[in-house]
């Protein structure tokens, strides 16, 4: 397969491209990634699933905090409708859920989402959970200054690797909704 630009690098991770290591992310990672446009600029490095925690990779491969970005899963519910959303902030930050998500949402009141129904309707696994290939159901929030990171470290869907991607492209991404000063 041939790369229109070099993947991305990052500290002392070796990437590969996603989509020539299936095995490195979860189903749904893969299944959207086939799909994707911008899937060639995606790299995957496989990591110690002990260090998937931000704190402890960042330290372990050499990485600042400000490349990393999180995904977190919150809901709420209006008129016994419930509403879930990913919401993706960089890493030295946390997800305005009580004011900005809980207003982006439409809910009296935004919680995170139990970790065991997380990881069942997503498909992947706790501290893996990625933006990249979420149920459809489920809203896409990325906080704008994401897209500022050269090379964002997120989720693969398995705590054994992560994504490397331009922070620009998860904008791209189906869904996706951009909102300034989701992290603070």
């Amino acid at each position: 397969m041939s790369q229109p630009h070099p993947l991305p690098t990052l500290g002392t991770l070796t990437s590969l491209p996603a989509l020539d290591r299936r095995d490195l992310i979860a189903t749904p990672v893969a299944a959207a990634l086939t799909g994707w446009a911008h899937a060639p600029a995606v790299a995957v490095v496989a990591i110690d699933p002990s260090l998937a925690d931000t704190a402890a990779l960042t330290e372990a491969y050499d990485l600042p905090l400000a490349a990393s970005a999180n995904c977190v899963v919150v809901a709420g519910r209006r008129d016994g409708e419930e509403r879930v959303a990913a919401c993706v902030v960089r890493a030295d930050t946390r997800a305005d859920v009580n004011n900005l998500v809980k207003r982006t949402l439409d809910v009296r009141k935004a919680s995170f989402l139990a970790m065991d129904r997380a990881v069942e309707e997503s498909a992947m696994e706790y501290g893996g959970i990625t933006p990249v290939g979420l149920p459809s159901g489920w809203r896409l929030l990325v906080d704008a200054a994401v897209l500022d990171i050269e090379v964002a470290v997120i989720g693969s869907g398995v705590r054994r690797s992560k994504l490397l991607v331009p922070g620009r492209l998860l904008a791209e991404l189906p869904g996706a909704e951009v909102v300034d000063n989701l992290g603070v």
